[in-house]
């Protein structure tokens, strides 16, 4: 992903008028647009994955998120954080005669966030060519579900320009099956969901067309003029434009910009309405009260991170912004699609999806930041929403429960009896059920925690042992102690079975005995092959190592000195570990190829072997390694400040940041800064909301006890 603090550049595109990219579509009096030729247009692309700003209310009334990219506002998700219901937004410049530039592209962008204590975010948009400003700064009408706009254009020649709002519709899954209309406002219809895009003051003139046949980019191409005026009447993929008032001239000139939502047109265009009469100023004094209080309401920031406290306050809020605002203590992995997943997989709601592994680091990063009861929500939504009739959890889901992929990760079902456990709940009946499906399942697993590779993982069986010893406690406590002993007995036996399973003694990379990824069969000391994924290899399975062995010292499994713990870590940094001016990160597997393609282009399926695509460092392992780093009674100041130097002035965190060896090309590529990867990324930011809190307590928050004290590890400590 792009730096986000940094400027961006755009392609240049040939005009002078300013045309603002807007979404959705209006009804209103007057003379009926003739139908837009053309039907159903161009098929619609994804939306980039790289978000550098996101933000919504902090209530349930209010259920839109918007999210910005490359200097426009992208998907704006609507009823739930799940459902997309905009592509992009942006505005278009025009002189009338010789060029049209559009911000994402012909424009440098700054973004940061307009107040370190609520999510309003501000893009400052200046032309390549040197003519004009935009300033935008976003909140969410916490009243109605709308978002709004304050937006400020400058005409930095003395020049007057024509501005329009250039919109990309995009209702649902299905971008493709969008109707539009262009009177009163611009207004679109999938027949499930509605948006409406108006401004004050009002657009002079309106059209809705089909992408790259008669849309009003389509029609600026040709003389930087709008001479088209069109309702797109079938179904297909819509694209709206709207000609704002705004000349840039004397010194500078306001709109403001809403787009509302309903399930009907004519109430998403009510709810546009009523968000302008509101006005920007009183919606951004509210949606700033309630972030406010909602973090007065929170533990104080960890003395930890005092000097990130922007980046801290950030990472909480964006946490809590992942949850879904119908189906409460849903939170999505990230609010976005990355890369080619939206593109050949756009029914699919890839990353705005419910995965209880990620569930499990939200809720236990909230919970040590004050907000047991976010925590307690997302537990609420494991056993009621994701829990199947088995007692196991799909690999992820929709926020209704609908599985999204078809996998079966074994630490997915330990998580939530951890979780319960470290919350003090008692749903026996629903920890039963999982740690039953843990007993005859486990331990190997059809998928690790990195979703592409099955065989028993010293990662997923930590987790499977620490379910099965709080369950037995939570068994204890309901009375059925000959459970709780054949949970314990069975645990025992994994942790004895776990060197023989994971840990290879005659491996390739060292001498000593060091942990592997995974074996396919269970024997550490055969040469088995295994299939790397995303392009990797076929290979001797003692060749394939990951940090996420240090899972067994963090949830209370092995202690941090174990021998082959320290040998491990040793053929980690050796093999994995990377550093940059940031500080240091890790690749999360031996040949790993999910991230973007050699050159730096988009990361898309590819053959076995081919090796085309190269997965670069995760933040989250920096993260890990500090709470290792803290088990073992070492300093972990720097891995916090490794973490908080990725967020820069935007304050997000990406999935993965470029390593040391970046593909070449125009400083795009910075080692230690974010690639075009899922973000925010909330696992990221939820590491390190914990590590901050973690530093402070002197050891891991989360570590369950009673599996430390079990197995007599470092981390057998009281709570304090």
């Amino acid at each position: 992903m792009r730096r986000h603090s940094l400027v961006r550049s755009r392609m240049t595109v040939v005009a002078v008028s300013v045309v603002l990219v807007a979404s959705g579509m209006g009804f209103a009096r007057g003379a009926q647009a003739d139908p837009a030729p053309g039907a159903p247009g161009k098929a619609s692309t994804w939306a980039a994955g790289d978000k550098d700003g996101f933000g919504t209310a902090k209530n349930t009334r209010s259920k839109v998120w918007y999210t910005l990219n490359d200097g426009a506002l992208t998907e704006v998700f609507f009823p739930r954080i799940d459902t997309p219901a905009t592509r992009d937004t942006q505005l278009v410049v025009s002189d009338g005669a010789t060029f049209t530039d559009r911000e994402d592209r012909d424009t440098v962008s700054r973004v940061r966030l307009a107040d370190p204590r609520s999510l309003v975010y501000q893009q400052v948009n200046t032309a390549k060519s040197g003519k004009y400003r935009i300033t935008k700064t976003y909140v969410a009408d916490p009243g109605r579900s709308a978002v709004l706009a304050d937006v400020r254009f400058e005409s930095l020649t003395g020049r007057p320009y024509t501005v329009y709002v250039l919109h990309d519709a995009g209702l649902g899954l299905n971008a493709n099956d969008d109707t539009g209309r262009s009177e009163g406002g611009l207004v679109a219809t999938d027949g499930v969901l509605s948006s409406a895009v108006l401004v004050s003051p009002g657009f002079t003139k309106m059209s809705s067309g089909y992408a790259d046949r008669s849309d009003g980019w389509t029609d600026l191409q040709g003389d930087h003029r709008m001479d088209w005026s069109y309702s797109a009447t079938q179904r297909g993929n819509v694209v709206q434009i709207g000609r704002t008032r705004l000349t840039g001239l004397p010194g500078g000139q306001r709109l403001t910009l809403a787009l509302g939502f309903d399930a009907r047109p004519q109430t998403a265009l009510a709810t546009a309405q009523a968000s302008l009469g509101r006005g920007f100023s009183s919606a951004r004094s509210a949606y700033s009260d309630e972030w406010h209080d909602y973090l007065a309401s929170l533990r104080p920031i960890p003395s930890a991170a005092k000097a990130w406290r922007f980046t801290y306050t950030a990472s909480v809020m964006h946490l809590a912004a992942h949850e879904d605002k119908t189906f409460r203590g849903g939170f999505v992995a990230a609010p976005s699609r990355p890369w080619a997943w939206a593109n050949e997989l756009q029914h699919l709601p890839v990353y705005i999806a419910v995965w209880s592994r990620d569930q499990y680091q939200i809720a236990t990063a909230l919970l040590a930041a004050g907000d047991r009861a976010a925590a307690n929500r997302a537990l609420d939504h494991l056993w009621t929403r994701q829990q199947r009739p088995d007692g196991s959890f799909p690999q992820n889901a929709r926020l209704d429960g609908e599985p999204v992929f078809g996998g079966l990760q074994m630490d997915e079902v330990a998580f939530p009896i951890v979780l319960s456990h470290q919350l003090g709940r008692a749903e026996w009946a629903r920890v039963r059920r999982s740690a039953d499906f843990l007993l005859a399942r486990g331990p190997r697993t059809d998928q690790e925690r990195w979703e592409n590779i099955g065989g028993y993982s010293p990662a997923t069986i930590a987790a499977e042992i620490a379910g099965l010893v709080a369950a037995a406690d939570l068994a204890r406590r309901n009375g059925a102690a000959g459970l709780a002993a054949r949970y314990l007995r069975t645990a025992d036996q994994w942790r004895r079975d776990l060197d023989r399973w994971t840990l290879t003694r005659n491996g390739p990379l060292s001498a000593e005995p060091y942990y592997l990824r995974i074996t396919d069969n269970g024997d550490a000391n055969s040469g088995a092959p295994i299939q790397i994924a995303d392009g990797g290899p076929l290979v001797d399975q003692r060749r394939v190592v990951d940090p996420s062995f240090l899972e067994m010292v963090r949830l209370g499994v092995r202690s941090a000195k174990d021998p082959g713990i320290l040998s491990t870590l040793r053929v980690i940094d050796a093999r994995l570990m990377y550093r940059t001016s940031n500080g240091p990160f890790w690749h999360r597997s031996s040949f790993d190829g999910y991230g973007e393609r050699r050159d730096g282009t988009q990361w898309e399926p590819v053959p076995s072997g081919s090796g085309e695509t190269v997965g670069r460092g995760w933040p989250l392992l920096t993260g890990e390694r500090g709470e290792y780093a803290l088990a073992a009674r070492q300093p972990a100041q720097r891995y916090l400040d490794t973490m908080a130097r990725v967020a820069q002035e935007s304050q997000v965190m990406a999935e993965q940041v470029w390593d040391h060896t970046p593909p070449a090309g125009s400083g795009r590529f910075t080692p230690g800064e974010n690639t075009f990867a899922a973000t925010p990324l909330a696992w990221s930011h939820a590491q390190f909301v914990r590590l901050a809190h973690s530093i402070d307590a002197g050891r891991p928050v989360e570590t369950p006890r009673i599996v430390a004290c079990r197995y007599k590890t470092t981390l057998c400590v009281s709570r304090g």
